[in-house]
């Protein structure tokens, strides 16, 4: 039993760490609640002498969860406005009246 809550654990943490460096957001924080809930549960489950692994997990999952909650409070998004996209837009469309004022002429 100890062995099969350790391994969801490690498998949890892992997760935890993918999902913090991804930009996930908040939904990070799932994986490393499941990941806190079993590592707790090993650590109750060892002995004093296996609690190692169970000590570095729990390091590694509140590390996870402090970049988590650092990066969704700290980094604003920001979107720039292209103004040479904008300038783009307005001469195609510009254009595209003209070459249908040219084919409605035609057509006359």
């Amino acid at each position: 039993m100890r062995k099969t809550i350790l391994i969801l654990a490690v498998i949890f943490t892992i997760l935890s760490v993918v999902f913090s460096v991804l930009p996930f957001d908040t939904l990070a924080l799932a994986p490393i609640g499941l990941a806190l809930v079993f590592i707790f549960i090993a650590f109750r489950k060892s002995s004093a002498e296996q609690r190692k692994i169970t000590k570095i997990l729990f390091i590694i999952a509140y590390i996870s969860a402090v970049v988590v909650i650092g990066k969704t409070f700290l980094i604003k998004d920001k979107v720039a406005i292209d103004n040479q996209f904008e300038q783009q837009k307005k001469d195609a469309k510009q254009e595209a009246k003209k070459e249908l004022e040219d084919l409605e002429n035609d057509l006359k």
